[in-house]
């Protein structure tokens, strides 16, 4: 179920209602409804993957169990691998089987062999990456006994399943979201009202500035071979703004959502677009990843102990495996690469951590702003483009500079009033962020007259025919 639907229109005011009149009955009810509501969601595309995640839920609920009841090492050891070897297998199976048997014959195919391999048609389920690794910070957190597991299986499947954030994150931490399970919620208006707020401007980027991005960019990179290189560059930019408006819409949305139930997420991005550098940038886009990989991978792998080559190597694992993570597809690996070598110059003369505590941007860091920026926008085509050979020619096309015009693009009548409704959704976006950053705020806080004012533009400007996924679906 998309949040820019009809179906998800319908189906929260009445979830909505159920829920807060549940109120005045003990706790599980709620929780319960969550549950059900939240198998409904998740259901909408395939029921048959309801089971996987219910899979999930049992495993490690069991799990999180019998760590509470031993203390001997090698048994707790075994229950926590048990929970990595299910939950990571599953999401190598659904998500990377084909991956590996591709490669596999064409390694074999480079040294003369010729293999049919008899290839399974396995559908990914939805957001299976986000829900994996939700189940695995709670067994990870109750084994190193951060976090004390939870006796009630209705609460523990509601934070796996809560579907606001089910299918594309924010990637919740079990002792954050967990124990806002186990205690009554009480109404508060303000609050579900600043969530009311947040999914008006999650939605404006969603379906203003993401779909209306969308229109180009894939018209671009589908005949990227047709366009000029002023076409290419454009192309490229504008996926930029797509996936932000795309994904952080979601997030926003998500967010919003979970306040209307009085629950508490945490924030997934904070304004990337303004950051003055590739480590900036990676604290302020897809928090929720990047501080679940920096916990559970690159610490334990020695984190910045040790000498700078252990240091080097621990960000190329981590910058790696981030970018495997988002796809089955050796460009995404490679954009994880790309990021990694903008950012080990910054470990390697110690400027990783320049910006931590500076958040007021001045125009004399509009240069590095920018220049991160096209950085940014550079490995986005290895992540928009369908192959690694297709990301390569769009840079090469990109680098001739045979043609500045834009002819071609403009063939297509939308074109110029698309253009309009781009440029100046982009700039409202980046306004209203800019004012947000300048006061240190972690995201857009609308009055009631400027909310007014995006829900008009989302009305007249906001791509409704045919609603789009979010792109993160496929992650």
């Amino acid at each position: 179920m998309l949040f820019n639907s009809i179906d998800f229109a319908v189906f929260l005011p009445i979830v909505f209602a159920l829920y807060w009149l549940l109120a005045k009955y003990p706790l599980r009810a709620q929780n319960s409804l969550l549950v059900i509501a939240s198998y409904v969601f998740y259901g909408w595309w395939d029921w048959r993957f309801l089971s996987l995640i219910l899979f999930s839920t049992i495993v490690d609920y069991s799990i999180g169990l019998a760590l509470n009841k031993t203390s001997e090492d090698k048994k707790r050891k075994r229950l926590l691998w048990t929970s990595i070897v299910v939950n990571i297998g599953l999401l190598m199976f659904f998500k990377y089987f084909g991956f590996f048997v591709d490669n596999f014959v064409t390694a074999f195919t480079f040294f003369g062999a010729e293999i049919q391999p008899n290839n399974l048609n396995i559908i990914l389920p939805v957001g299976i990456s986000f829900y994996t690794f939700q189940t695995l910070s709670y067994t990870i957190d109750v084994y190193k006994r951060k976090l004390e597991p939870t006796q009630d299986f209705i609460q523990f499947a509601t934070f796996v399943s809560f579907f606001p954030q089910l299918v594309a994150g924010p990637i919740e931490r079990a002792k954050h979201l967990l124990p806002q399970f186990e205690v009554k919620r009480h109404f508060d208006s303000n609050f579900a009202m600043s969530g009311v707020y947040l999914i008006i401007w999650g939605l404006f980027k969603k379906v203003v500035v993401a779909d209306n991005c969308a229109f180009f960019v894939n018209q671009i990179f589908n005949g990227s071979s047709s366009y000029s290189s002023a076409e290419l560059v454009l192309g490229a930019v504008l996926f930029g703004f797509q996936i932000y408006g795309d994904f952080s819409g979601y997030s926003d949305i998500a967010i919003g959502v979970a306040r209307l139930f009085g629950f508490s997420l945490m924030v997934n991005f904070s304004f990337p677009y303004f950051s003055r550098n590739i480590a900036e940038f990676w604290r302020r886009w897809h928090i929720s990843l990047s501080t679940w990989f920096r916990d559970y991978v690159y610490i334990p792998l020695g984190g910045s102990r040790g000498n700078k080559s252990k240091q080097i190597r621990n960000v190329l694992i981590v910058f790696l495996v981030s970018g495997f993570w988002h796809g089955a597809n050796w460009t995404y690996i490679i954009w994880g690469a790309i990021h990694a070598m903008l950012f080990l110059p910054l470990l390697i003369f110690k400027r990783n951590r320049t910006y931590v505590d500076q958040y007021t941007i001045t125009y004399k860091q509009l240069p590095k702003i920018v220049t991160t920026f096209l950085l940014v926008t550079l490995a986005w085509i290895f992540f928009r483009a369908d192959t690694a050979t297709h990301a390569i020619n769009y840079i090469i096309d990109i680098c001739r500079f045979e043609s500045l015009s834009v002819v071609t693009f403009y063939k297509n009548g939308k074109s110029l009033l698309f253009s309009v409704i781009i440029v100046v959704s982009i700039l409202v976006m980046l306004a209203f962020e800019f004012k947000s950053v300048q006061k240190h705020q972690k995201e857009v806080i609308l009055s009631p007259y400027m909310a007014i004012f995006i829900a008009i533009l989302i009305t007249f400007m906001g791509v409704f025919k045919n609603p789009s996924d979010f792109i993160y679906f496929q992650f």
